[in-house]
């Protein structure tokens, strides 16, 4: 497994088990209420903020471990590296502008502030998931 694919896995990784925390602490913190009244600010901050340490932990980890039995090749990256990061780019922002046009509508109605915050937040973890996805499969499957 190359450099780049490594360092995908981890933030897939990182990024799912993030949003499933985010939603678990939320979830458990309206206790059956309504969800606006969650003080979803430190959750979301934490949760993003400990996804990403998390996939740098796990890229280092990861690559400390491949380095070990491939040490020419483990911060190599090429051509075909940068086509497939700007193939799952374009994919993933598709989910951005979703999400945007989501966050246009809910302010459109004067939707609460947890609404339009969580709207933007899962359209940036869609984003990154299905960009991740999209890679790993150009990966294994190659570019058409």
């Amino acid at each position: 497994m190359v450099y780049e694919e490594r360092n995908i896995w981890a933030s897939l990784i990182a990024g799912v088990v993030g949003v499933a925390v985010y939603v678990i602490l939320v979830l458990q913190q309206a206790g059956g209420g309504p969800l606006t009244e969650v003080d979803w600010v430190p959750l979301m901050l934490w949760t993003i903020g400990g996804s990403i340490v998390a996939a740098i932990v796990i890229s280092i980890v990861w690559g400390m471990l491949a380095g070990l039995t491939d040490p020419e090749g483990v911060g190599k990256s090429d051509q075909r590296d940068r086509d497939i990061a700007h193939m799952s780019t374009r994919v993933g922002q598709a989910f951005l502008v979703i999400a945007g046009l989501g966050v246009i509508v809910l302010c459109a109605f004067e939707a609460d502030w947890f609404w339009i915050a969580n709207c933007m937040f899962l359209g940036f973890a869609v984003s990154s998931i299905i960009g991740g996805v999209a890679s790993v499969v150009a990966y294994r499957r190659g570019l058409v």
